[in-house]
């Protein structure tokens, strides 16, 4: 990892720290205004599995890339799996990149996950945050979003704190510290959390 990311990642974490105590005196009525879980599959779904990453972590977009469209076609398509993208955002770039997501109705969000996903080694770099969110802008251009829109949503704090406090409580209830982390009906998934061993995992559970 570069000094410039570690940096960044500083940063980022520093910055929670600061805004964990005032998210928390926030009501539960006021964050749940926004929901910001990316959920595929139905809500009767025997296998319910909780993913959460961070957009600029590469085995967060290999898992992406690779393993959801299996997971999909086998499982999310005939009605076994539902699947939930939770964001746990490592940096401020990937917080950033989190936020614009959320600006997006669920269709253009599935579209615009991939494009971040697959061109993560384009967009996710620079010598500081402003060359990433010049990146970024150029991405989401392609989807409507001009530059004061772009502003607009990065200062969305509805959507911020939703981000955090998701993060903060997939932290407490399942002590994430690393990407992406699979949570499979309420358990952590240990181990390769390669498609093999979590068609494994499923098909004990079905």
């Amino acid at each position: 990892m570069t000094k410039i990311n570690l940096n960044l990642k500083l940063i980022f974490i520093i910055n929670l720290l600061i805004i964990l105590f005032v998210i928390n005196l926030k009501s539960h009525a006021e964050d749940s205004k926004l929901q910001t879980n990316l959920i595929i599959g139905p809500e009767n779904a025997k296998v319910k599995i909780k993913v959460y990453s961070s957009l600029t972590c590469p085995h967060c977009a290999d898992f992406h890339t690779n393993i959801i469209p299996k997971i999909k076609k086998n499982y999310i398509d005939s009605g076994i799996v539902q699947l939930i993208l939770i964001d746990f955002p490592l940096d401020q770039a990937g917080f950033n990149a989190s936020k614009l997501l959320h600006c997006f109705d669920k269709e253009k969000k599935l579209i615009f996950l991939d494009t971040i996903y697959e061109n993560q080694s384009k967009w996710a770099v620079g010598n500081d945050i402003e060359k990433i969110n010049n990146n970024l802008r150029k991405i989401v251009k392609d989807f409507g979003i001009n530059s004061s829109q772009f502003d607009k949503c990065l200062n969305n704090e509805v959507i911020s704190d939703k981000i955090l406090n998701d993060r903060i409580d997939g932290h407490q209830k399942y002590s994430i510290n690393s990407t992406p982390t699979i949570i499979i009906n309420e358990k952590k998934f240990e181990g390769n959390a390669n498609y093999k061993n979590i068609k494994k995992k499923i098909e004990k559970l079905i």
